[in-house]
């Protein structure tokens, strides 16, 4: 199995590991917490992709055991809603709500789409996210290739443009494809929006977070850009977009946050 297929590894009753290295400064990162409790929703859903998925997150997740309680409130004709707790020891971590269904077999319909995809250098000429964010280390980038505009990496060094958007690629380093329970982790595996404002950089604690999910991903590194239009009475929000390989979007979330605390 790939890297993210064996740290979200859950088996059928519902038991399942928090994976060291998934992590922000000892702190799994939020996109990987979701992705692995609705890996374990998706098993019950009996369906292939999460369609919606919103986690409120009670707690840390520190690297250890842990469980996923799930409970189907309704099993339709094209989705399955779902009910999940990610719990470790007698803390809960995460509580979700998500509907799965199959967007291989979704029905065509009327289009009106009047953005794009962000406008980015090639993978390669973008700048790769480093392992440590200022003095915090970030687990998570030992598996995943996060490459980011070259005109917003200037908060690195105290050099803030004041526009909160984050842009870049996205791409596993083991070469796994990009599905749709990726997404979930694709949306919150990028540094913050708000970085290139006017505040200290620190850890962001995520308290809700949805993705919604618009298509199955075409192979190769996906295309992702972020951005904040509020931030008050220390809160913020971020809105994001995953476009893949042909130009096409793949999933939207949104994310309300606290601001930046510091280490």
């Amino acid at each position: 199995m790939s890297e993210f297929d064996t740290a979200t590894d859950v088996a059928a009753d519902g038991s399942t590991t928090i994976h060291d290295g998934w992590d922000i400064n000892g702190n799994a990162n939020g996109g990987y917490l979701m992705a692995l409790a609705a890996r374990g929703m998706r098993l019950v859903a009996g369906r292939a992709d999460p369609i919606t998925v919103t986690g409120h997150y009670l707690a840390p997740g520190k690297p250890g055991p842990a469980r996923i309680h799930t409970q189907v409130v309704k099993e339709g004709r094209r989705f399955t809603t779902v009910t999940g707790q990610l719990a470790a020891g007698d803390r809960t971590v995460l509580q979700l709500v998500g509907a799965f269904g199959d967007l291989a077999s979704a029905p065509a319909g009327y289009e009106h789409i009047d953005v794009g995809p962000p406008d980015l250098p090639s993978f390669e000429e973008c700048t790769p996210r480093s392992p440590q964010q200022g003095a915090v280390p970030l687990g998570l980038t030992r598996h995943l290739d996060i490459r980011i505009h070259p005109d917003q990496t200037g908060w690195v060094r105290g050099d803030r443009n004041g526009v909160p958007e984050m842009a870049g690629w996205f791409s596993f380093r083991d070469g796994r494809p990009i599905d749709t329970l990726a997404l979930l982790l694709i949306c919150d595996a990028f540094p913050p929006a708000v970085f290139h404002l006017d505040m200290p950089p620190g850890w962001v604690p995520t308290v809700e977070y949805t993705v919604h999910v618009r298509g199955v991903p075409a192979p190769g590194p996906v295309r992702c850009v972020f951005r904040s239009h509020f931030v008050q009475g220390g809160f913020l929000n971020e809105d994001g977009e995953v476009w893949d390989s042909t130009g096409r979007l793949v999933a939207q979330s949104r994310q309300l946050g606290l601001t930046p605390l510091t280490p």
